[in-house]
This record gives structure tokens, C-alpha cells and sequence, in this order.
């Protein structure tokens, strides 16, 4: 012990908090999350490549935006994708819809949650994944995509758009196309990432700003991918794990 630590007031150990409940079986959760990653591997791995396809639940049929999502399905599938959504209603449906109707794969990820999210009619039946963990669910979405397209929708969209942008940012997976759809939503934000994270307090690189597209029209969506991968770009899951 040095002079100076010998010259510390003594401290009294500070009494921390406990847990007001814990639940006995946390150990045994982990074979749950084992058993989900097993089935979802599995499952994922005879497909073939997709596309992920995020968005609000909350978008109605009559939302401009829900066509969209099913014109863009129906090109991807056209142009030999699968699409994986999150199975529930709103964008979701929209993705699965375009996909089936077009006689494409149409993969749900499903999740449980406190109101009962359901699985659409338009996954395919042997393609309905149910999730517990959300973050069993993403790896799914991440793992098995080549191509992201964000719809318009609101705090889990931001979440699942941000967690791709990252791996790709860090190289935890290959670049992949980002695409969000919908200039007029997502200029507002575009502008912050510009001038607060970037300009001001230089939080991420210029290049960073090329992680990603900004588009309105289906057309152009599938134009992007096309093009990314007629550049010799690999078709494999991304994640090793």
C-alpha cells in the first residue's frame, strides 16, 4: 500500500441494492435460447438468400406506404429473393403479402408480446418462426439477409436500422444494402445524423454517411441490390458464430 492510499479517509462499504425479486429459473433459460437459436438455424439455413423488410405494425392497408412494401416484395421475389419480415400485421403483412402473391418465399419472425402479436396470413406455413427473445429474433433477421430495407415505422424500426448500420460499420458483417424507404419520413433524421453526429460533435465518419440509401420508389430499391450484387459481392449468412 503506498503513502497515499495510507492517507485515504477510511470508508465505510457502501451498501448496495437487492433485487426485489429473482426468478429462480434464469440458469434454465439458457437452454430456451439454445433450443430458439437451434430451431431458427436450422430452419434459416435451407431457404436461401432474402431480404429483410422492416416497418411499423401500425401501417393500415390504405397507407400509401403498405403498397409500397408489397410492390417491393414482389420485385425482390421476382428477382429470386426471399423476404423475411416480422411476421405481424401492418408493413410486415405488406412484405409477406407482396412475396406470396408473387409466389415468392415468404419468411414471418414472429415474437411474443403482451398484446398477442399474431402471425399474418401471407407467411408461408412452413416458414412461421416463433420467437421469444428479441434478440434471438434479430439475429435471425441479420443473419440470414443480404439486403435490409426499412419502411416507415417507429422505435423497433429505428432499433433494427441503427443494429444494422452498426455491424456493418464495425465489419461484424459484410456490407450489405441499407435501404430506407420514404425520403419525406426519414429526412429529418438524416439531417441530425448530418449535422449533430457528424458535423458537430463528429461521432461517425463521413463515409459512414454511404452505409446507406434514401429511396421513394420499389423500382429503385431492387435496382440497388441488383446492382450490388452484380458487382461480384458474396451470397453467404452473415454472422459467423
Amino acid at each position: 500500500m503506498t503513502e497515499h492510499q495510507n492517507n485515504l479517509p477510511t470508508k465505510g462499504r457502501q451498501r448496495m441494492k437487492k433485487w426485489d425479486h429473482l426468478k429462480g429459473e434464469n440458469s434454465w433459460t439458457m437452454f430456451k435460447v439454445v433450443s430458439e437459436f437451434v430451431d431458427g438455424f436450422e430452419r434459416l439455413n435451407k431457404i436461401g438468400p432474402c431480404v429483410s423488410i422492416f416497418g411499423s405494425a401500425r401501417t393500415k392497408s390504405d397507407n400509401p406506404y403498405y403498397k409500397t412494401a408489397v410492390d417491393i416484395a414482389r420485385l425482390l421475389t421476382e428477382a429470386g429473393w426471399g423476404v423475411i419480415t416480422g411476421g405481424g400485421p401492418g408493413i410486415m403483412e405488406a412484405g409477406n403479402k407482396g412475396a406470396s402473391l408473387s409466389g415468392g418465399v415468404s419468411v414471418g419472425l414472429n415474437i411474443h408480446l403482451p398484446f398477442e402479436q399474431n402471425h399474418n396470413s401471407y407467411v408461408d406455413n412452413d416458414k412461421n418462426l416463433e420467437h421469444r427473445y428479441f434478440f434471438v429474433r434479430k439475429v435471425m433477421f441479420v443473419k440470414y439477409a443480404q439486403g435490409f430495407v426499412v419502411m416507415p415505422g417507429g422505435f423497433g424500426t429505428l432499433d433494427e436500422a441503427f443494429e444494422v448500420l452498426t455491424l456493418v460499420q464495425t465489419k461484424r458483417i459484410d456490407r450489405v444494402p441499407v435501404i430506407l424507404v420514404g425520403k419525406s419520413f426519414w429526412e429529418g433524421l438524416i439531417d441530425w445524423v448530418k449535422e449533430a453526429m457528424l458535423e458537430r460533435e463528429h461521432n461517425i465518419n463521413p463515409a459512414d454517411l454511404n452505409l446507406f440509401w434514401v429511396v421513394d420508389e420499389p423500382e429503385e430499391v431492387v435496382k440497388i441490390i441488383t446492382e450490388f450484387y452484380a458487382h461480384g459481392e458474396n451470397v453467404r449468412p452473415n454472422i459467423d458464430l
